[in-house]
């Protein structure tokens, strides 16, 4: 099975999304096919042993459309899609112009008739039905041609969409004017005024081509997101190669190339740190404001701000493979995905324009037989046929949803498909994995108390010969030791040690300045006949929290006590009272035992806890909570966490976890910090809540539009919607749709304090 993005290019409206999907769905081997006008763009995924590219391509072709394979914007490549846009918003700009130059010299020359006023300031031929016709003809063929154009190509295919409402609409006042323009006295001998209403025809084209102009600009800012990633990435790059320096383009740079970043540069692409040190602020992929510590070792992704000092790092992922290119495809892909609450919209779309010409053909039999009026019937014809929009039912849910995947990846929050943007703001439960997840995922020293009194009661002094001995231990346990006593202000380098030795299962031990240093287990200290009690109330707290714990003994006495554990991050126990704010159940589940589990969860003010559950237990008990009824989140960062992320209603992966379980998930955090788990559902909220303004916005225009522009209102109140009103109606309709999308861009994560 095959997935394939294609780009379309001649869509003028949701109508034209249904008939290219409808084509793309009838080619054998075509297993689901989904078409989004906002982003015009085809998401296919066929069998490709039953067919290829180049038939469904042919199939969109037939359809009277065009479509060409995607490419996926890559480092160093140009954004094609804006130049494209460019483009088609100057040719709508000239005709603009031609068609409001035109419009009002028509309008000008139609006042006196209008108003029923004599103004001797306008000459008398501007109000003559030849010139009235000669200004009017360029408008109508020339500015006005795509829409005659494309519906002669829905009629081909035996289908109607908006430019078949717009070609009808107009092309029935030109051709009723054209008519009374050469045989006036026919109407005269019918009792009725011979009035031309070119104005008209050429006003609706102006204003319609106005509409385009604005939705064209307003869609263009709803891909930002993308652009703004795309825009911050480093042009070239300071390649080490036979010991010189060079500057090269960034799509020269290769795998395993040594590349020096300076303060202040931007890191070209994604590599490991192999000499000096820096902070480099990472908040354009992460969403964090706060610059990450980067050491020899480390990873550093392209198109990140180095901060402070200068370094070298190996390259391990250029072009498409960067980090940065892997998050704009997803978020392309996210943006032309089609969320489950757009379906609605779809299936009225099928059959709204049909049932307009419908509605449009019944109002002109209806007020010709009832009134006898040809003028009347022709001009409420021409405003239901005008006012009636498919496009604001097509943009209402695709343009939200580009709002808000943009935003969510400006916010350090990957969606990999408009799906899970959706269903996040259902969410019942959310199940939180312990390791990596709630906590750090490695060793850290969470305590430490020395005994008072003695000659080494100076905790920094004591914690110095620590370090010293565990410097020399490869345990992950040591490693911990050595980082908190530099995070406590121990001075390096540390002095050297001698007879270093690892007891296993014991500890370690070494001579520091003359002095015996061992570092172990409360049976290691029984065994060598030391007295612990002076710490002993210490280290019964501590391992009661699940903690372990480690003594330190100079020269045969115990001086001090420390305790390790896997801490919870930082955001931990924000995120938790926030989500728990929010009505939502968390759960905790994990592998290790229920003593440990419990002590963490309670830490962290979890209240449900699953503990003891192998990898292969996962994903039965997200089951479980399926099965009460529930809607479930998975977050995790593992390997073992992928079949529950995959078994959960949405999945959300910790960025810095395996690439295996972000495969698996829905939604990815990059930085960690699992208060964006509220980010991306109150994103999700406002998401929706702004997909649903829209589709109401819609519904309603169409609902009191169309009945307006039949005449409903004309025999009660004599009033009858004109059809140039009805034209900027319909221009602006799809454009307030778009630019209430566009407020999505104002979404701010919240405060989870």
């Amino acid at each position: 099975m095959k997935i394939s993005h294609l780009r379309l290019k001649g869509m003028s409206c949701a109508s034209c999304a249904y008939a290219i999907e409808h084509s793309i769905q009838g080619v054998a081997g075509v297993v689901a096919c989904n078409v989004n006008f906002a982003t015009e763009q085809a998401t296919v995924q066929y069998d490709s042993k039953r067919t290829d590219l180049n038939i469904i391509q042919e199939a969109v072709a037939n359809a009277g459309y065009a479509a060409q394979p995607m490419p996926t914007l890559g480092v160093g490549e140009e954004d094609a899609e804006k130049a494209v846009r460019k483009a088609e918003q100057r040719e709508l700009m000239q005709k603009l112009v031609v068609g409001a130059i035109v419009s009002g010299l028509l309008v000008i020359g139609m006042l006196p008739s209008m108003t029923g006023l004599n103004l001797p300031w306008i000459p008398i031929w501007l109000h003559h039905p030849w010139v009235q016709l000669g200004l009017a003809t360029p408008v109508q063929f020339w500015c006005g041609k795509v829409f005659f154009v494309n519906a002669w190509k829905a009629f081909k295919r035996h289908t109607a969409d908006m430019n078949t409402l717009v070609a009808l609409g107009t092309g029935v006042a030109f051709l009723y004017s054209l008519y009374v323009a050469v045989f006036p006295g026919f109407l005269l001998a019918q009792g009725l005024q011979p009035e031309v209403y070119f104005e008209t025809a050429a006003v609706i084209i102006t204003l319609i081509l106005l509409g385009r102009l604005l939705e064209n600009q307003a869609r263009g800012r709803t891909s930002e997101a993308i652009r703004q990633l795309m825009g911050l990435q480093a042009k070239t790059a300071r390649v080490i190669r036979a010991g010189e320096e060079i500057d090269l383009p960034l799509e020269n740079v290769i795998v395993g190339d040594v590349i020096l970043v300076r303060p202040g540069e931007k890191i070209p692409v994604d590599g490991n740190v192999i000499q000096g040190s820096s902070a480099v602020d990472e908040s354009m992929v992460s969403g964090e404001p706060i610059p990450v510590k980067k050491q020899v070792g480390d990873e550093v992704i392209g198109a990140t701000i180095n901060k402070t000092g200068s370094f070298k790092f190996r390259a391990s992922r250029v072009g498409k493979d960067t980090v940065l290119a892997q998050i704009v495809k997803l978020v392309q892909a996210a943006q032309g995905s089609k969320a489950p609450i757009q379906k609605l919209a779809d299936q009225l779309t099928g059959w709204f324009v049909p049932s307009v010409i419908a509605i449009a053909i019944a109002t002109f039999i209806i007020w010709f037989n009832t009134m006898g009026n040809l003028t009347l019937a022709m001009l409420t014809t021409v405003g239901v046929l005008i006012i009636a929009c498919p496009c604001a039912l097509g943009l209402a849910t695709p343009t939200a949803i580009m709002v808000g995947t943009g935003k969510g990846a400006e916010n350090g929050i990957l969606i990999k498909e408009a799906r899970s943007l959706e269903l996040a703001h259902k969410l019942q439960t959310i199940v939180l994995d312990k390791t990596g997840t709630l906590t750090a995922g490695k060793p850290t020293v969470t305590d430490y108390a020395t005994v008072k009194g003695t000659a080494h009661s100076n905790e920094i002094k004591l914690l110095r010969l620590a370090a010293a001995v565990e410097r020399k231990s490869e345990h992950p346990l040591a490693e911990a030791i050595v980082q908190y006593a530099q995070s406590q202000g121990v001075k390096f380098p540390l002095p050297d040690v001698y007879n270093f030795e690892a007891v296993v299962g014991m500890g370690v031990q070494g001579v520091v300045s003359d002095q015996l240093v061992q570092i172990g287990a409360q049976r290691w200290m029984d065994s060598l006949e030391i007295d612990t009690t002076p710490l002993q109330s210490q280290r019964q707290a501590w391992e009661a929290a699940a903690k372990t714990t480690a003594w330190i003994a100079v020269d045969g006495h115990i001086e001090g006590l420390i305790s390790i554990a896997d801490a919870l991050k930082p955001s931990a126990i924000e995120a938790v009272r926030a989500l728990q704010k929010m009505k939502l159940e968390v759960v905790m589940l994990t592998g290790d035992n229920r003593q440990t589990a419990a002590a963490i969860a309670c830490e962290a003010g979890v209240k449900r806890v699953f503990a003891e559950v192998r990898p292969d237990q996962k994903a039965a008990q997200i089951k479980s909570l399926q099965a009460e009824g529930k809607i479930v989140a998975m977050v995790g960062d593992g390997i073992n966490d992928s079949p529950a992320l995959a078994q959960a209603d949405i999945g959300i992966a910790i960025g810095v976890g395996a690439d295996v379980a972000i495969a698996a998930s829905d939604l990815t955090l990059i930085s960690g910090d699992l208060r964006s788990i509220v980010t991306a559902i109150q994103l999700s909220h406002a998401t929706i809540r702004n997909i649903r303004q829209n589709l109401f916005f819609a519904f309603i225009y169409n609902i009191a539009g169309i009945p307006i522009a039949a005449g409903i209102l004309y025999p009660l109140s004599g009033w009858l919607l004109n059809p140039m009103i009805a034209g900027a109606a319909m221009a602006f309709s799809s454009v307030s749709v778009v630019t209430n999308a566009l407020r999505l861009r104002n979404f701010k994560p919240p405060t989870t304090a």
